[in-house]
């Protein structure tokens, strides 16, 4: 598991179209992992567009990858501005000793939603988004800390700490020429390990909907 560090070159016309459009910009990346010829392998990356942009005012890309990127693959001169060497998550983060209790800053940018009668509606109050990362939480191995020491079982309205912004309705258009649209938020805070195996696995295949979108990638970095 490979952590990239990216920036695009903003004079590049097809840098500024790709981040317009996150699913062109998904396909754009596929490209350093994959021939021409063949699709991407499903969940081969997540990615993250970050909030930050270099001292040049270059737009930060993380990719998380299970191979080494060609990043010539891409084909398009001009685009990548400046590519960091990969990082080994396994053994900076220390993977094959990862146990329940340890805690851990974290980044999510993700789709916080319910279906209902069929459709996926996304969630636009903040205690609402705060509820959907919890039960993802529950179900992937990790716990957040509730604000002035309550939890659930005290009442279902108390806020967990957790910062959430540049809540945004993501457009993209496929090859087929459909849109997609997509309502995502930015989770900073600190969680807890509860589950090892679970948690690894949520590091490892993202979570929630919209990864072609630049969402689902849980990005994580030890407590000091």
């Amino acid at each position: 598991m490979l952590l990239h560090r990216i920036q695009l070159d903003l004079r590049c016309r097809e840098a500024r179209r790709d981040l317009a459009d996150p699913y062109q910009l998904h396909a754009t990346l596929c490209r350093a992992f994959s021939p021409p010829d063949r699709k991407c392998p499903e969940g081969e990356i997540l990615w993250r567009l970050e909030p930050e942009t270099s001292d040049e005012g270059s737009p930060r890309i993380l990719v998380q990858s299970r191979t080494i990127p060609e990043w010539d693959g891409i084909g398009v001169k001009g685009w990548l501005a400046k590519a960091d060497p990969p990082l080994d998550l396994k053994t900076r983060l220390n993977l094959d000793s990862l146990r329940i209790g340890q805690h851990f800053r974290f980044r999510l940018r993700a789709n916080p939603c319910v279906t209902r009668n069929g459709k996926r509606l996304g969630l636009l109050k903040t205690a609402d988004q705060e509820q959907w990362l919890v039960r993802k939480g529950e179900r992937h191995g990790f716990a957040l800390t509730y604000l002035n020491g309550f939890n659930l079982s005290d009442s279902p309205s108390q806020r967990i700490d957790v910062r959430i912004s540049q809540e945004q309705m993501l457009r993209g258009k496929q090859h087929t020429g459909n849109g997609l649209r997509i309502f995502s938020v930015l989770y900073n805070g600190i969680l807890t390990v509860i589950d090892a195996e679970k948690f690894k696995i949520a590091l490892q295949s993202g979570i929630g909907h919209g990864k072609v979108l630049g969402l689902g990638l849980l990005s994580v970095a030890p407590t000091v």
